[in-house]
């Protein structure tokens, strides 16, 4: 503004530039800006200043001073300033109206110096005269620049651009408080502008993605974010500047400079207005949250294991056959845990042998008992040669899982190239210190790798499997036991009697359910006796198992003593009476 009275001074119209003096200095202030940016005055734009300006902010005044030293010019925003109309402000002494009496010889001089000719910069102290009702004025604090100037005659005059103190003072405040909200916050800054680019960032925003926060002016989400990610944000962007609608915690996914590592963001939103009120952009409020989401992960693999263990202790085990459990333990793990999954239990413990391999050298037969898949009905191949269910095979020596069986360790197997499966899981089943087969847990690719807690859990679940299948197997043993003792215990198929024609038929008490049914204490015999005679007897003893088996062969044998001491049927059974209370008397 320094060159404006230099421009009215050598205008051909002095009195023209005298009494638009603050207009045009204005203008030119905007112009120049305008200028700055392209647009030249006569331009649409001149003619008007735009929305939003930073005299909205400031909201400038002006007034002229004729050569009597009195208003001779009064602007809108002077009687918005001081609350005086123009009729009543126009022929005021400014001295005498606004300046506290104290004052007003320093201010007279003041005068008569810029009537004379000098420019003038100074804050002032005022206080407004008393309206039209009588209500007492109010006091303020003006920043005064008085610039020198001519009427038509050639008189001296004056152009006063006025601004209020106190405006000026509350945007120093706010600006301070933007400047210290903008510059500390801990969270990433940004002012988008209305093309989406970055106007401001600050220095949180510039130590995540490098450099400093004006190396930042101008780029988009583009510059940040991949393709599908940076036009779901623009997008989102641009309803926020057209709506007005904020927007909390959006999230953002993407990467920093020099790092491979996956990046999460909470985002925030909201529009920003001029004082005007017109949108001139979108404030960007965001905020790490990748190790929060780690944590909610960790708290929701929990939950999930947690959920895992409490369906396998309710639904594996309920069954005492072998191929059974196994089915149950995959019926839990597909597809809550793994996406493939298979079990294979050693040969020896399904054909009866009495004495499991346990920690051999992990290469002994096995037999592929169960299968299970989320994703194809193809035998499991990430461990090698595809197996079928019900085939028999063995893993080579130095395989990682012959190494879990010999180990009783679990073992992670990566799947191969091009194949379907990611990784698996080869986990040995552990039951009393006994390796009785290995289930492998087996993920494809896309799904989530294994950590260390799911190798945890695949441990936790095999174990409790192993020890269902243990008991399975101990059950088995005892159950063929039994029936080899009861079977050789009864009479044959067609017993012989002399001078008899016997029939006779043995059906275990459930043997209708078609389940494999528990040997028990019920016996029949036929006893030939002197004198031609034959005992037919049937018997049984409650309970089942081998236990129930041996009372029953103990009974019997003590049948046929007494009958053969030609004893009438009633003293044979008081005899055996006498028998069976000792058989369950303790010791």
């Amino acid at each position: 503004m320094s060159e404006i009275p230099a421009k009215a001074t050598e205008s051909e119209d002095p009195s023209a530039g005298a009494r638009a003096m603050a207009a045009d200095g204005l203008a030119s202030a905007v112009g120049g800006a305008l200028a700055a940016d392209g647009v030249q005055p006569g331009d649409a734009m001149w003619q008007s200043s735009p929305p939003g300006s930073i005299y909205d902010y400031i909201k400038v005044a002006s007034f002229s001073i004729g050569p009597d030293g009195l208003v001779d010019q009064w602007s809108l925003r002077a009687e918005h300033l001081f609350g005086i109309p123009a009729d009543r402000a126009v022929g005021m002494d400014p001295i005498e109206t606004f300046i506290d009496p104290r004052l007003r010889e320093r201010g007279m001089r003041k005068m008569a110096e810029i009537l004379d000719g000098r420019e003038w910069t100074g804050v002032v102290p005022f206080r407004t005269p008393k309206d039209a009702e009588g209500e007492c004025g109010r006091e303020g604090l003006a920043e005064v620049y008085v610039m020198p100037t001519r009427t038509e005659d050639g008189e001296k005059a004056a152009v006063c651009i006025v601004v209020d103190v106190r405006t000026l003072r509350s945007i120093e405040t706010d600006l301070a408080a933007s400047q210290a909200i903008f510059g500390q916050s801990p969270f990433g800054f940004l002012l988008i502008d209305a093309d989406l680019r970055v106007r401001r960032a600050n220095h949180r925003f510039a130590s995540v993605f490098g450099g400093e926060p004006d190396d930042h002016r101008g780029k988009g989400v583009h510059d940040y974010l991949q393709r599908g990610e940076a036009e779901r944000v623009a997008a989102t962007l641009r309803r926020v500047l057209e709506t007005g609608n904020s927007i909390t915690d959006m999230h953002v996914t993407g990467f920093v400079p020099g790092s491979d590592e996956r990046r999460h963001w909470s985002v925030n939103l909201y529009r920003v207005h001029s004082g005007s009120g017109r949108p001139i952009g979108i404030a960007w409020l965001g905020t790490d949250i990748t190790s929060r989401r780690a944590a909610a992960r960790e708290a929701a693999a929990a939950r999930r294991n947690l959920a895992l263990l409490n369906e396998a202790g309710a639904r594996i085990g309920n069954s005492l056959d072998l191929e059974t459990t196994a089915r149950q333990l995959l019926d839990v793990v597909v597809p809550g845990f793994c996406d493939l999954a298979t079990v294979d239990l050693y040969q020896g413990l399904l054909v009866g042998d009495e004495t499991p391999p346990g920690l051999a050298d992990g290469s002994a037969e096995l037999r592929r008992v169960a299968f299970a898949s989320a994703v194809s009905d193809a035998p499991f191949t990430g461990t090698g040669v595809p197996v079928a269910v019900g085939a028999v095979h063995h893993y080579p020596f130095n395989s990682p899982c012959a190494d879990a069986l010999r180990t009783a360790r679990p073992q992670t197997v990566p799947g191969e190239d091009g194949g379907l499966v990611q990784s698996t899981l080869a986990v040995p089943m552990v039951a009393h210190d006994t390796v009785v087969g290995l289930v492998q847990f087996a993920r494809t690719k896309g799904s989530e790798p294994f950590g260390d807690r799911d190798r945890d859990l695949a441990v936790e679940l095999a174990a409790r499997a192993a020890v269902c299948i243990d008991n399975a197997r101990l059950y088995r043993r005892e159950h063929q036991r039994a029936l080899i003792l009861q079977r050789s215990l009864l009479p044959p198929g067609d017993p012989e009697a002399s001078g008899l024609d016997i029939a006779c038929r043995y059906l275990p008490g459930n043997a209708n359910t078609g389940r494999p049914s528990e040997v028990g204490g019920d016996w029949f015999d036929v006893i030939e006796l002197p004198g031609h005679r034959t005992a037919l007897v049937v018997g049984d003893v409650i309970g089942r198992g081998l236990r129930a088996a041996v009372a029953m062969g103990e009974l019997r044998t003590a049948v046929r003593t007494l009958a053969q001491l030609d004893l009438e049927p009633a003293e044979v059974l008081s005899q055996l009476d006498e028998i069976a209370r000792g058989l369950g008397a303790p010791g």
